[in-house]
């Protein structure tokens, strides 16, 4: 009954935007509800971040409702009781709302995902895409939920944290594929065809350095390193990889159950703080050698702007020891690094597909003309 009532409450979330989409006087309706998802969506992974940066993951110690309830206002008994019983855990009232609004906010976004499935068949002869692309993203949600239940059930395990996280960054940018396949865009000029590879190489240093990334966050490492440019005072300290970067473990333990020692956690700071060094300079090198292009230059612009925005929250996280605004920030920034090189890679694309198109007219002219 009380899983009833989640889905009852992530229906009246997602009738707020839904409500703005319909009376919105925009003609591409559907156009309109996959743009609103990519934003929520965005707006979803950063406060899973906040979750995670708060200890709020196991602020309901079971899924998908809270100690067998829809709200932590039913659970209050239960959670004052757990809280009794270990002040420091991680079940407090705060951390229980928080849990449970994320919870909320992610089946709301199950509902518009299934609400462009049913548009997109309904409608598919009049669409500019196949209703394959929202059937696969509603897949998609359905493995993110699976691997949300298991974060909480597995208790906060860092690989199924870290692939929580990817697989909601990768729902974020389907859905930004999408939104760009939908949106009338100019193609580049053929000169920017030489640029594709360059920008898929992007897009795979980015998505390697978000999972870094989340192997810090995960394993809680951020302060492994306490000074920049060097890791506590040394430009490689004493180091242990074959702990930090074992994949299957619980969390703050090793893979044979022992507690997880700081080298470890120095190997996990410095290989993200290490291989940013790379992925830095040569997304702000693409950027600004795809500015010149005038189809490209907004979103080459904000991958030099939010790039230089990431460094320096990162670099805010060593300093001011991990702030958690500036943490969240941190994590919202890659968000919006993955949907700039998805529209980039996307634009170059659609050249590419004009060129392609451009080929076969001058082939088939020419044979009518004959």
């Amino acid at each position: 009954m009380f899983v009833l009532e989640i889905c009852l409450t992530g229906l009246c979330i997602a009738l707020i935007p839904l409500t703005y989409i319909w009376v919105k006087g925009d003609a591409d309706k559907f156009r309109k509800l996959v743009w609103v998802s990519t934003f929520l969506t965005l707006d979803l992974v950063m406060f899973g971040g906040f979750t995670r940066l708060t200890d709020s993951g196991l602020g309901c110690p079971d899924w998908p409702g809270c100690y067998g309830t829809a709200s932590p206002f039913i659970a209050h008994a239960a959670i004052h009781a757990a809280q009794v019983l270990m002040p420091t855990g991680p079940v407090t009232m705060s951390k229980a709302w928080i849990e449970m609004i994320h919870r909320y906010f992610a089946t709301a976004i199950g509902v518009l995902i299934i609400t462009q499935v049913l548009l997109a068949w309904v409608k598919r002869r009049n669409l500019k895409i196949s209703p394959w692309w929202p059937t696969a993203l509603l897949t998609l949600i359905c493995v993110q939920g699976a691997f949300g239940a298991w974060t909480v059930t597995m208790k906060l395990q860092p690989i199924i944290v870290t692939t929580h996280l990817l697989l909601g960054l990768t729902m974020l940018g389907l859905l930004g594929w999408i939104a760009a396949r939908l949106t009338p865009t100019p193609a580049p000029v053929r000169d920017a065809l030489r640029w594709q590879p360059a920008a898929l190489l992007g897009l795979a240093l980015l998505i390697v350095q978000i999972a870094l990334g989340g192997w810090v966050s995960t394993n809680y490492a951020v302060l492994a390193c306490g000074d920049f440019p060097t890791c506590n005072g040394q430009w490689v300290p004493p180091m242990d990889f074959a702990q930090g970067f074992h994949v299957w473990r619980q969390l703050g333990r090793t893979g044979s159950g022992e507690m997880l020692t700081q080298a470890a956690l120095v190997a996990i700071h410095w290989a993200h703080r290490t291989f940013a060094f790379l992925v830095v300079p040569y997304l702000a090198w693409l950027g600004w050698r795809l500015r010149r292009y005038t189809a490209l230059r907004i979103p080459a612009t904000g991958l030099l702007v939010v790039i230089l925005i990431q460094f320096a929250t990162g670099l805010s996280n060593i300093v001011l020891q991990w702030p958690l605004l500036i943490a969240v920030a941190h994590n919202g920034g890659s968000a919006v690094l993955l949907l700039l090189l998805v529209m980039l890679n996307y634009r170059l694309t659609l050249s590419r597909s004009a060129q392609q198109k451009a080929v076969a007219d001058s082939v088939i002219l020419p044979a009518s003309g004959a």
